[in-house]
């Protein structure tokens, strides 16, 4: 299929999705699904009234976290209308059926996010993930497993040969015959986030590094296309040699022999993008709506529908529009004027319209001098400096010291100096106390001294303003870490109190129901076993002599008792008297014992109260007492052993846990995320940070919870070893949401995150 020169325009927008569209699926001739932070997979279908456009048949909901990667299964006798496969942050693979909107098949196995799904012709599904491992599914349960990479896998396609390409953070592609590696291809610098197949060509693949590139089979480098300014995160090809790919930089660009040849803005950043048969691509936005764009003067949109598409990106643009290093939409207006200034010179940045203009404060006549329109930049692309393949209006050398060798600092005229300063320090490993100097720095040096920023702009560490050098090259001495305010968290949680008096009358009133009842009577305690229990608690409360005292071996008798034997609905303030025990020296050290001999209560317990249907008391003690293991050090062995059994199955039960228990199972994940760091576990870190993730992406839950959950992010992130696979999850977009919470705890936690990943 051959297209004349012309460009791309608006066909038509699919909205439906209540956040990020994170994925695309085309279904032959047959519709489109999509999939979404919102956790849903949606099905469009082509509008019979409108020839263009589709419409909204079926919401698939199943899963418990976002959903990524999509793959479709042409109408068979099992699926007459076709089917789904989708895979999702909850580290499950689910197979729907289109016609009753139904998952048949759930797939777990999975440790972590998936991040590839594709379908065999023999109806087998393979799946990749986070985790590094490939599996293969059959029916519905696991017939293979490999881990074909040492870090994160974010990508797969199937050629027409059967065999498999995979694309890594390791920055390599690898094909694969079976589970025999043919050819590693090495030329990317950063993760390799998705791939698509140019038959009888080679493959497509998109970087973090900006850069698209297209590999024959050998693994030998065919073309580069390079033109976008942020990470690449999706890329595919049609039939006409057009190639398509899309942007945390907010546009999908499209390229003809390696050459772009048209740049699409968007109002947000380009999750997905995929071409239909006849051309037209389709993009997932992460303003959660899904676009169709096409090359058809038949096909594009009425005129009301394209006015309304450019007045939202001017509005989102406006929004991020900066002039003088400040954003538009943060500018005072006109009415700013009508404030005397301070000192005679003192001035000020007004917007007026779209534009920014410079006022200065004349003393003698008492009134605002208009100096001119703030411009955001030389203007002569030609000579523009060049560092890492993007284009800047400067490019300074920063002298380091002390035999080091000298750090480039890029500079763009509409980049806030104040922001580049932060991200810039951060990523050096310098000391953030040089903020102001870098800022007067950068100003001197791009005669930017006309006019002065927003006062408030200081360092927020000193307060102070440095002096000003008077060349491009300058010397910022001794290092220093970088600080935040809520990482990494050191130290751990625990739940140290209990209403004792209410624990032994609901025990009392418990036994006596079951003491009443011919089919329980013989489970029930007899007084001195009751009595027995009063003084488990008095040694509980007397906490001056936990030093000293302590428990008989009829003690744990008898709570194993009622623990393993009483009705599962009634148990949990015993174990509340468990969790209490765990805190206490002498019965934490003779639980241990009794675990090492094979009497596991705690998994015991985990078993019988997660079962459906669950009871919210059970599981709010059963985490407490699980959590309060963390005290001792000698129980960190256990913890690090059973640390994906306990969050498996707790996970498991969230849609169940009400504000309590979810506050509890994010202090769980938060002392996980300290235990795991000090092992140096990689691979339980990374459960721990999706776990912790998936609490962040909650929108129900409370802010205490989710401030734990951000703080075992960001302190994963900054001591373990998951910054990469952070960044695979879209740990941006969490700390810029958690950033501009109105809560200052949740706000001052994702500004650590952001402030951390700046430093990447």
């Amino acid at each position: 299929m051959a297209f004349e020169a012309r460009e791309y325009s608006l066909s038509c927008e699919l909205r439906a999705h209540e956040d990020d569209v994170r994925g695309i699926c085309i279904c032959d001739g047959f519709g489109i699904a999509t999939s979404s932070r919102d956790r849903t997979v949606r099905y469009w279908t082509p509008d019979p009234e409108k020839k263009h456009s589709y419409v909204l048949c079926k919401t698939l909901v199943g899963h418990s976290s976002f959903v990524g990667r999509l793959a479709w299964i042409r109408p068979c006798e099992r699926f007459p209308d076709g089917g789904i496969v989708s895979g999702g942050m909850d580290a499950l693979v689910l197979l729907w059926d289109l016609r009753t909107g139904v998952a048949v098949e759930t797939m777990k196995g999975h440790g972590l996010q998936v991040t590839g799904v594709v379908v065999d012709d023999n109806g087998d599904i393979i799946s990749t993930s986070i985790d590094c491992t490939i599996r293969r599914w059959r029916k519905g349960c696991e017939v293979e497993l490999w881990e074909p990479h040492k870090v994160a896998i974010q990508a797969i396609v199937r050629l027409s040969s059967g065999d498999l390409v995979t694309g890594s953070s390791d920055s390599t592609i690898k094909l694969w015959k079976g589970q025999k590696c043919q050819h590693t291809f090495v030329g990317h610098t950063d993760t390799v986030r998705d791939l698509a197949v140019i038959p009888d060509l080679g493959i497509l693949s998109a970087s973090h590094d900006s850069s698209v590139r297209l590999w024959a089979l050998t693994g030998e480098v065919l073309m580069e296309m390079m033109g976008h300014s942020s990470l690449v995160y999706c890329v595919d090809a049609h039939s006409s040699g057009l190639v398509a790919s899309g942007s945390e930089d907010c546009s999908l660009k499209i390229w003809k022999d390696g050459a772009c040849v048209q740049s699409i803005e968007h109002p947000g950043c380009v999750w997905d993008a995929k071409f239909l048969e006849n051309g037209d691509v389709v993009t997932a936005c992460s303003d959660g709506v899904v676009r169709i764009w096409t090359l058809d003067g038949d096909r594009i949109a009425n005129p009301l529908e394209l006015e309304a598409y450019a007045l939202e990106l001017s509005h989102y643009k406006s929004s991020r529009k900066k002039v003088g290093g400040l954003k538009l939409s943060d500018l005072p207006g006109l009415e700013a004027l009508k404030i005397p200034g301070m000192t005679n010179g003192q001035t000020k940045v007004i917007r007026e319209g779209d534009n920014g203009v410079a006022y200065s404060w004349n003393a003698k006549e008492y009134k605002w001098d208009k100096i001119g329109e703030v411009v955001d930049g030389p203007g002569d692309e030609n000579n523009r400096p060049i560092l890492g393949g993007i284009q800047y209006d400067y490019v300074f050398d920063v002298d380091i010291g002390d035999g080091e060798p000298s750090r480039k600092l890029p500079y763009n005229r509409g980049d806030n100096p104040y922001e580049v300063a932060d991200k810039w320090l951060l990523k050096e490993n310098l000391p953030l106390s040089y903020r102001q100097q870098i800022v007067e720095f950068i100003l001197q040096n791009t005669g930017q001294r006309d006019f002065s920023l927003d006062t408030s702009f200081r360092d927020p560490y000193t307060g102070s303003n440095a002096y000003i050098p008077g060349e491009t090259s300058f010397s910022i001495g001794t290092m220093a870490k970088p600080t935040y305010k809520h990482i990494p968290k050191k130290g751990m949680l625990l739940f140290e109190t209990a209403q004792f008096d209410g624990i032994l009358k609901k025990i009392t009133e418990f036994n006596l129901a079951l003491s009443a009842e011919m089919e329980h009577n013989a489970l029930s305690l007899s007084d001195p076993e009751l009595s027995r229990l009063s003084a488990i608690v008095n040694i509980l409360k007397d906490t001056a002599h936990y030093h000293s005292s302590t428990f008989a071996d009829v003690d744990f008798i008898i709570l194993f008792k009622v623990l393993k034997s009483w009705p599962v609905s009634v148990i949990f303030p015993v174990i509340d008297i468990l969790r209490m025990l765990t805190i206490h020296p002498d019965g934490g050290s003779r639980l241990l014992k009794h675990i090492e001999q094979g009497n596991d209560v705690f998994l015991e317990i985990l078993k019988r109260t997660t079962v459906d249907p669950t009871h919210a008391g059970n599981l709010l003690t059963l985490i407490r007492a699980i959590t309060n293991l963390f005290k001792h050090s000698f129980f960190s062995q256990w913890l690090h052993l059973h640390c994906s059994e306990i969050l498996d199955t707790l996970s498991n039960c969230r849609p169940s846990f009400n504000k309590n228990v979810h506050f509890a199972y994010s202090t769980l994940v938060l002392n996980y995320s300290v235990l795991l760091i000090g092992m140096k576990d990689a691979k339980g870190q990374g459960q721990i940070l999706s776990a912790a993730l998936e609490i962040a992406e909650d929108q129900s839950l409370d802010v205490d919870s989710k401030f734990r959950a951000l703080v075992a992010i960001g302190s994963l992130m900054l001591e373990g070893v998951v910054k990469s696979i952070a960044l695979a999850f879209d740990v941006q977009s969490i700390a810029k949401e958690a950033k501009a919470s109105k809560d200052p705890k949740i706000a001052e936690v994702g500004t650590d995150i952001e402030n951390l990943l700046a430093s990447t």
